[in-house]
Formats: C-alpha cells, structure tokens, sequence
C-alpha cells in the first residue's frame, strides 16, 4: 500500500457489498478513484463478470496491477486497469457507449470531487436504468445529488458516507 493512500477499509467493504448485494454475477461495475483497487477485487471476488478500475496516481495504478498480480486477477478485457483521470475515463467510456450496471467512487477527501463526478455521471450514457451509484465520501461533504439520480439509501460509518442512489427512469 503506497504511503498517502486512504483505502477503503473492511468495514466500510463489508458495508458497500452489504447495500449492493453479495452476488454481482452477470453486472458489470466501475471503480473510480480506485486508490489500491480494494472495492473493484472485492466486485470481482464476488462474481462481476466486468470490473474497470480507473486510477490517475502513478504510484496507485502500480499498487493495483500488483495487487491483481498477487491475487491471480489476469487484467486485460474482463477485468481491466485505466491509468487515467476518472473524468477523462468517464468521458471515453461515454464515447464507447460502455454503461455499468454499477459505479462506485470514492474521491479523495476534502477537494470536493463528489459533486463533480456525479454530475459528469449524469451526463454522460454510461448509466443504464437500473444502474446503481455508490458514493464513499467525508462525512461532514454535502452531497448534491443530479436531478437524473435518485437517492436510496444513505449510512454513515465514522467519519464517512455511503450513500447509494439509483438512476431515474424517466
């Protein structure tokens, strides 16, 4: 784990997969921001058939194919890396019409990422009508949720928020 990085802890994993099922077969799921890539192993350990993990930090991208090295997780088209910025990333993926089943992202604290990433969400096609939205942020962060996502639930876990919306059907 490279110096600096805030991973997701047990806790909060464990309560992440309790709010989105423990079976992920057949779902495809993005991790942005995915620091050391714990909730993205965690999506594959589970059964997701596609997991992405996208990472912008040198150093964090490394730790990630290392991790997957030592857990015996082949990246490549199933399960994939993309040393890159989340929005860029979101952005490609838009491009390529590449929708999830779900996102999950937990921005580094205190540079207000939260509000920016859910908008991009938003906007761009990588949402289908089921898609599900999990947002891991600091506790004392208001979240602005977009008019196009609806709130489900939200729990707080220390100093954090876990908040889970769903795309609206329109």
């Amino acid at each position: 784990m490279p110096e600096g990085i805030r991973p997701t802890q047990n806790v909060l994993r464990a309560a992440i997969f309790d709010l989105l099922g423990h079976d992920l077969s057949g779902l495809s799921f993005l991790e942005l921001f995915a620091g050391s890539g714990a909730v993205g192993l965690e999506a594959i350990s589970r059964g997701a058939d596609e997991v992405v993990m996208v990472e912008h930090n040198d150093l964090n991208a490394k730790t990630i194919r290392e991790n997957c090295e030592l857990l015996g997780v082949d990246l490549g088209e199933k399960f994939s890396l993309i040393h890159a910025d989340a929005f860029t990333s979101v952005k490609r993926l838009s491009d390529e019409r590449k929708p999830f089943d779900i996102v999950f992202f937990d921005p580094p604290y205190g540079q207000k990422l939260a509000k920016k990433t859910l908008k991009l969400l938003a906007l761009r096609d990588i949402l289908h009508d089921q898609s599900l939205v999990m947002v891991q942020l600091e506790a004392s962060e208001k979240l602005e949720i977009p008019e196009t996502l609806t709130m489900l639930t939200q729990r707080r876990y220390g100093s954090s928020h876990l908040t889970l919306l769903q795309k609206v059907v329109i």
